[in-house]
């Protein structure tokens, strides 16, 4: 009885919007259509939402709502204006009124009501730029809804709800050239008021704000803008939205704006993983963001860690001098890397910093001596990619090998390199030897001590790729060692025993008999 109540409580809606279409005289009904969205049963406010969709839609195919600066509506109606313009005025209104009802209802507790929300305002933008509801001021002036996209964006950028699901809903439209243009312009705006009207800004709003701006992807080359969510017949060259350099620009300005700000520590993580392919390729002008990095990279841990890929590429690609690259490098080398969740992405740039040939040897040694220094006292996981890792680093630079055979070198009475010295230059690992990997060759484990003995022979030319070892775990480990095969024997003792205390002349058999 209450779902059949409830669909005869919905049916009128219908009714009132066929008699709002056809006839002008029953427009009061718009009224009774927008009070249902004030509803709290999620039903009707989501027959509402349809209803008001199929209603304004209508109206602006149409052109049946006044195009220009809005007048006030107590003003026009007793004016001495005809009945035409006053319908478009006063439906205009309306109109107005159900953007700001729909832009609330993008925090209602329901998802189902936020997207069919979402879905309607994305409509009515995009009827709205094909029928823009303001004059252009100049012959081919580009026009769009920007604000009723504003009030969209905001909605999604909630400083009190997590808006994630939402966001992905809304990312769909991102693909539209001109829709990821506006979108980068308004979220600029946003964050910069919310960030004026609050003391402390939430946790949340800076989620939801990394959400929106990570979703951005450039397309490369200026011929791919060509997917525009608006569409217009009569396309100009002198309008931004169809250039990619003013793209990259609010690009720019957008992350700029973000990042200037103090940002949770997690968020920085997040920032800096997708720096290097994800913001860097797309800025016009990269080396803007070596404040950032620089100050990220003193911050010490994992996000110094994460920092180095974007300064790399500026050094690489954006011929940017930053001489203590690799003392920062060099600094980050310590037991704990082997245990952090980065170590993967660590060990994996390292090896793509290192890679250089025109690397001074003094440098590259530090870095294996440092390295065979920490394996020490590593995990197995980890020896069995740090030992292929060193191994690697001697092939690149045959002026290293006397870390392993100097024929004529002095005997040693103390290793002359200085674990604590934080510059590589003055480590003297060059003077030193690799002791520790000869160590390793009595480790326990039979897979670390026959890697380390690689370094007994000829290193061959050829490198040893790390990426399968990377990620490398030990349960992997563990589970690699029960699937192998069981020895046919298994030797116990080197001598064979004989009798239960040994032999006549044993100690054993000399001070214990069998009674």
């Amino acid at each position: 009885m209450e779902l059949e109540s409830r669909t005869v409580g919905l049916r009128p809606l219908g009714h009132l919007l066929q008699a709002v279409l056809e006839n002008r005289s029953q427009a009061n009904s718009v009224f009774d259509i927008l009070a249902v969205l004030q509803s709290e049963d999620q039903e009707e406010i989501q027959e509402a939402v349809r209803t008001c969709s199929r209603l304004f839609g209508a109206l602006l195919e149409r052109g049946e709502l006044f195009v220009g600066q809005l007048p006030s509506e107590d003003t026009v109606l007793a004016g001495p204006q005809g009945a035409t313009h006053k319908y478009k005025v006063w439906m205009r209104h309306r109109y107005h009124s159900c953007c700001n009802r729909l832009g609330e209802l993008l925090a209602h507790p329901s998802f189902q009501v936020k997207e069919l929300a979402l879905k309607t305002l994305m409509k009515f933008v995009q009827l709205e730029g094909a029928q823009p509801l303001e004059k252009p001021q100049w012959e081919g002036q580009y026009l769009f809804p920007r604000m009723l996209f504003r009030a969209v964006v905001r909605g999604l950028l909630s400083p009190e709800d997590d808006c994630s699901l939402l966001l992905s809903q809304f990312c769909e439209y991102l693909e539209y050239d001109d829709i990821r243009y506006h979108t980068m312009q308004v979220a600029m705006g946003i964050m910069a008021r919310v960030i004026s009207q609050q003391a402390e800004v939430s946790t949340t709003f800076w989620n939801n704000s990394f959400f929106l701006l990570s979703a951005m992807s450039l397309p490369h080359q200026e011929c791919d803008l060509t997917n525009f969510y608006v569409k217009h017949t009569q396309p100009s060259d002198k309008w931004k939205v169809v250039h990619l350099k003013e793209h990259r620009k609010a690009f720019q300005e957008m992350w700029l704006s973000f990042l200037k700000h103090k940002l949770p520590l997690s968020l920085y993580k997040k920032v800096l993983v997708a720096m290097h392919d994800s913001i860097l390729p797309h800025l016009a002008q990269p080396t803007l963001m070596i404040d950032f990095l620089t100050s990220a990279c003193n911050m010490g841990g994992a996000i110094s860690l994460l920092a180095l890929n974007g300064l790399f590429i500026l050094i690489h690609k954006h011929n940017l001098e930053y001489p203590d690259f690799y003392k920062k490098l060099y600094g980050l080398l310590n037991p704990s890397i082997f245990h952090v969740k980065y170590r993967a992405r660590f060990f994996h740039l390292a090896d793509l910093f290192l890679s250089s040939s025109h690397l001074p040897a003094y440098l590259v040694a530090a870095f294996a001596k440092r390295l065979a220094r920490l394996a020490l006292t590593a995990p197995p996981e980890a020896l069995l990619m740090v030992l292929p890792f060193i191994c690697n680093l001697l092939r690149r630079h045959p002026a290293c090998h006397l870390l392993v055979h100097r024929p004529q070198g002095p005997e040693l009475d103390a290793d002359p390199y200085d674990p604590m010295e934080e510059d590589p230059a003055r480590s003297r690992a060059l003077e030193s030897c690799l002791w520790e990997l000869q160590t390793l060759q009595q480790h326990y484990h039979p897979e670390v001590s026959k890697a380390a003995t690689v370094i007994n022979q000829v290193l061959t030319v050829p490198e040893v790729s790390i990426a399968p070892l990377l990620e490398l775990t030990a349960y992997e480990i563990f589970e690699r060692d029960l699937k192998k095969k069981e020895p046919k024997s298994v030797p116990l003792e080197f001598i064979p025993a004989r009798g239960l205390l040994g032999q006549h002349d044993d100690l054993c058999a000399q001070l214990f008999t069998l009674t």
